[in-house]
């Protein structure tokens, strides 16, 4: 009899914490944009952007502090000709990349945000982390580079609780990389003459904006 309470307790405490766990636990995915800033595009040119997708598993650690695991898959675009510069110009280089990346982030809500049934919840937050890339260009690689790396993902974004365990995050992130190559332009390239060679000393950066759909795993209690 005290070994059949004893097991009683013991699977009721897992249980609990299965749930307590469950409930801590959001999933989602969105849509978005991709922009690059390089070689090719000095400052940050709205009209490359090319399309992105996300899927994200959320862990909500505390009302303020969330862990999120993401990949995210796109590509990335770049064209001298519609650069103003006049060294561009003269280049007229154009490229296009495609991205796949993974993410473990860790995400600051500055207002204390969480599920209640009497008002719609909204936050804004920042991010920051670590994360690893691949990348593939349309064209054949001027050299024999390294086509993945680790990265530095951060950024802010607007967390808003629509209706129950759904919620809309739009976010605006920034992917700091460690080679000069997503452009397929970085180091020397002998196909281009010397006075047209790119800046290798500046790596280059891309950039995620995106409106997600996310689900917590909530418990709604309805009254009777």
């Amino acid at each position: 009899m005290k070994l059949i309470k004893s097991l009683f307790i013991v699977f009721s405490f897992f249980f609990l914490n299965i749930e307590s766990f469950a409930q801590k636990i959001e999933i989602g995915g969105g849509l978005g944009a991709m922009n690059y800033k390089g070689d090719i595009s000095p400052d940050f040119h709205p009209s490359f952007a090319q399309l992105g997708g996300h899927l994200l598993f959320r862990y909500n650690l505390k009302k303020d502090v969330t862990f999120r695991l993401s990949t995210t898959f796109g590509s990335i675009y770049g064209n001298d000709k519609e650069v103003s510069d006049s060294f561009n110009q003269q280049r007229g280089q154009t490229f296009k990349t495609s991205i796949k990346e993974v993410s473990l982030v860790t995400e600051y809500n500055f207002f204390s945000y969480q599920y209640s049934r009497m008002h719609k919840d909204w936050s804004p937050y920042v991010f920051g982390g670590i994360g690893f890339m691949g990348f593939s260009p349309r064209d054949t690689p001027v050299s024999d580079y390294k086509q993945a790396g680790v990265i530095i993902p951060f950024g802010v974004g607007i967390k808003y609780n629509l209706t129950g365990p759904w919620d809309l995050n739009l976010e605006f992130g920034t992917r700091k990389t460690f080679t000069d190559y997503l452009d397929n332009l970085g180091g020397d390239n002998p196909a281009l003459s010397r006075n047209i060679q790119n800046d290798y000393s500046r790596g280059d950066m891309y950039y995620y904006t995106s409106l997600a759909l996310t689900y917590k795993f909530i418990k709604i209690y309805c009254p009777k």
